[in-house]
């Protein structure tokens, strides 16, 4: 194929690691890695079946987190700043 035919990927390489990388430590289902990168579950399924063979052949292994997130709301609750532990600066 030449260059610029065909289908526009829907991800970028970083993208594709990346999702991979986080579907594989179990921190998120393939359906809100499609949410959060406006895509489908098929296709984070796709990527992950090309980029994980790929990190395996370099020896990279991805290790499991106990952290599981199902929704965005999920994901936007963990990474909200704690008030409790937040202090504003106190500027003289």
């Amino acid at each position: 194929m030449a260059p610029g035919t065909g289908a526009k990927a829907k991800l970028t390489p970083a993208d594709r690691i990346l999702v991979t990388v986080l579907h594989l430590r179990k921190l998120a289902t393939m359906d809100l890695l499609g949410q959060l990168f406006g895509v489908t579950a098929m296709t984070i399924s796709r990527a992950k079946q090309e980029v994980h063979p790929l990190l395996e052949a370099h020896g990279h292994s991805v290790s499991t987190s106990t952290a599981r997130f199902r929704t965005p709301a999920d994901v936007a609750t963990f990474l909200a700043p704690d008030p409790a532990k937040t202090r504003a600066k106190k500027t003289s």
